[in-house]
């Protein structure tokens, strides 16, 4: 079973030889000193006078210059591609001395990509200079971790935000975090971090902490015991596991507190993987242990042609080789989206701790894990110690009651959620979901847990129970290595809210947010037409998601739809899924999944991750706009130019019949669970 294991030493490799810290390491970081410059401020282009919100990582490092074609040469396309199309001269303006980069609130929300807080650092870093990035509330928590984890200085100061002029003079202490606009004469006082936070910001960053750490790491052996009956009556699904997996057993979970936690699955993608194995490499030598709980999957840059892509996959490849990582810790192009193909190998579990680098991660908590994204660098710690630094949120739960209304999913419900809480989405919190009905299937599960990555949320879980255990029962797993558990009735939470799902339609999101979703009925009145449906991605890739998407297709056939009016194209969550779809089903009156696409004229194309954000052959292209049932519908998302709408399978499919975004109901089809529920 995969679990938090001990760490397996390299041959002729001793406690006693493996490497030591560097001098520097001891030192302790640099004492305090002041970094002054000049402002650089994102301004919001629609509302003037206003700083920009919910820039996300997609704006800072674009797709297309998330890429090393070596370990050399890591950080050389994340400099020349920081906001690439939100601000074109910025590396230039940062050269001249405008190092304060002042931000809205929610900055750098979304992707895990910890090329934009790396290449934000060495643009400013070539010239000898000192980035600060100054923001409002709720920072981005994964672009937060990773500044902390590089020495990229990050604050969080409404006031000073809201004070900021273009030109304005600020200085920073690096030793208080004060931050000072010298031209105003106003000095502010930022949103505190925890002591732990701050030591490791202080210490030289995550390649110092480890190899202060690496020795002893590897001396001790994990140990994951959950609680006593009694202490978890007032704990939630997270703060149990996370308690579980304490490296320190005296620490105390609660709200802000940040501890080491063990790990028991470290996954990143071929896009990730090169500056964890940067970070691995740094931390250990490169060849001393094992790399600890890794896993690699092949999804992001795999299917494009580009030569440059290819030798960074080859990074990840090398690394594979040379350690003897082999399936299913290492998936080779094609074979699945990683949070599809790890949980259909068996490798995520009830109450595990998994850490990946990939923002939607989160999608573990559908299998009653606490799955959240990190940075590579963290990732490559974790790879090296067995654990990571993790500080706990603060929580609160969403209760689905009532009755799940006709043509109605996960999706549909994760957009209401997400419309409900509006600018400020989960807070950053840590979400206990609930099925109180238990009639929500792992598929509508996923999409929920995954898409927490877009409620801007630390994590999601719902809590094991009949549901989860028959999933796993019917893959042949009856043993599980961790005891059953559950939300403890005592368990207190900031915020509890429940959603009605007799309340919910089908729902469409509407550029550029998944929370700006209405109900389908009404987007299929402004006949909004498209050029391509696009069915899959690790949100909607399952077999019973695409299974959902046919049974539209077959239902309308019999009413005379038998062929679609836009491109139609279809992508598996895995390699897995996409051999099922090709047997015959009992539903589909004996067809496959895969024949019912192809005869209404739609593709099957490979399980990969490009087309979901604007990579490949099938990515937007200006003025073309798409109906997906993918994730994120951000600007330039999914191509430059081009425009995402976000809906549920069974929605993208009545879309590419009709001809313009609509649910089935506007085919003359009608509910019938017998047919159509999965």
């Amino acid at each position: 079973m995969q679990i938090a294991k001990p760490a397996i030493l390299k041959p002729g490799v001793t406690l006693d030889t493996l490497p030591a810290p560097r001098a520097g390491d001891l030192a302790g970081g640099d004492a305090s000193r002041t970094i002054r410059g000049i402002a650089l401020i994102l301004w919001d282009p629609k509302n003037p006078g206003r700083k920009l919100d919910a820039i996300d990582t997609d704006q800072i490092t674009p797709a297309a210059d998330c890429v090393s074609e070596s370990l050399d040469t890591l950080d050389e396309r994340w400099k020349a591609g920081s906001f690439r199309y939100l601000m074109p001269d910025f590396r230039a303006r940062v050269h001249k001395g405008e190092t304060f980069v002042i931000a809205g609130d929610r900055f750098a929300i979304g992707s895990s990509r910890e090329m934009s807080p790396a290449g934000l650092k060495a643009i400013a870093d070539e010239v000898g200079l000192e980035m600060v990035i100054i923001c409002g509330h709720n920072m981005g928590d994964i672009f937060r971790r990773n500044s902390f984890n590089l020495g990229l200085h990050v604050v969080q100061s409404p006031e000073a935000v809201a004070d900021a002029k273009d030109g304005d003079e600020f200085s920073y202490e690096t030793g208080s975090r004060e931050v000072v606009n010298l031209t105003q004469g106003k000095t502010y006082t930022p949103v505190p971090l925890s002591a732990k936070e701050d030591e490791i910001r202080q210490s030289g960053g995550i390649f110092a902490v480890g190899r202060r750490e690496f020795r002893a790491s590897v001396a001790r052996t994990p140990a994951v015991v959950f609680p006593d009956a009694e202490r978890s009556k007032r704990m939630s699904t997270t703060a149990q596991i996370v308690w579980a997996h304490r490296v320190d057993k005296d620490a105390e979970v609660a709200p802000g507190a940040t501890l080491r936690v063990y790990a028991d699955l470290l996954p990143a993608s071929d896009g990730t993987a090169p500056f964890s194995i940067h970070t691995f490499n740094q931390i250990t030598g490169g060849n001393s242990i094992l790399p600890r709980q890794a896993a690699v999957a092949n999804d992001h840059f795999v299917f494009t042609g580009k030569e440059d892509d290819d030798k960074q996959t080859g990074i990840g490849r090398q690394f594979a080789a040379f350690h003897d990582i082999k399936k299913p810790y290492y998936a080779t192009p094609g074979d699945g989206i990683f949070h599809f193909y790890f949980p259909e190998q068996g490798l995520v579990l009830p109450g595990q701790f998994i850490p990946g680098a990939d923002s939607h991660s989160r999608a573990y908590g559908a299998y009653g894990a606490v799955g959240m994204g990190v940075g590579s660098t963290t990732l490559g710690f974790g790879w090296s110690t067995g654990y990571i630094y993790f500080t706990m949120a603060r929580e609160r739960r969403v209760t689905f009651r009532g009755k799940l209304s006709p043509w109605v999913t996960g999706k549909d419900i994760v957009l209401e959620l997400l419309r409900r809480w509006g600018a400020k989405q989960s807070q950053g919190m840590s979400v206990e979901l609930v099925d109180a009905g238990q009639q929500l299937p792992i598929a509508f599960r996923n999409t929920i847990a995954n898409m927490m990555a877009e409620a801007e949320a630390l994590n999601g879980v719902f809590a094991p129970d009949e549901i989860t255990y028959a999933w796993y029962k019917a893959k042949g797993m009856n043993e599980l290595p961790y005891p059953q558990f559950g939300c403890g009735p005592d368990a207190q939470f900031e915020i509890d809210e429940e959603l009605v799902l007799n309340d919910i339609t089908p729902m469409i999101a509407k550029p550029f947010s998944p929370g700006n979703a209405f109900p389908a009925e009404e987007v299929a009145k402004e006949r909004i037409e498209f050029d391509k449906a696009m069915i899959g991605s690790c949100t909607n890739g399952s077999y019973d998601d695409l299974l959902s998407a046919a049974l539209v297709l077959v239902a309308a056939r019999a009413r005379g739809l038998d062929k679609v009016q836009k491109e139609l194209v279809v992508f598996p969550g895995s390699g897995g899924v996409k051999l099922l779809i090709e047997r015959p089903d009992p539903r589909l009156g004996g067809e496959s999944i895969a024949d019912v696409f192809r005869n209404v004229g739609g593709q099957i194309r490979a399980s990969w991750c490009g087309p979901c954000f604007g990579q490949g052959s099938d990515a937007l292209v200006k003025g073309q706009r798409a109906i997906t049932s993918f994730n994120r519908n951000w600007q330039n998302r999914m191509g430059l130019g081009g425009e995402g709408y976000l809906a549920s399978p069974s929605v993208v499919a009545a879309s590419a019949l009709a001809g313009y975004m609509a649910p089935p109901t506007e085919l003359g089809l009608l509910w019938d669970p017998e047919k159509y529920g999965v």
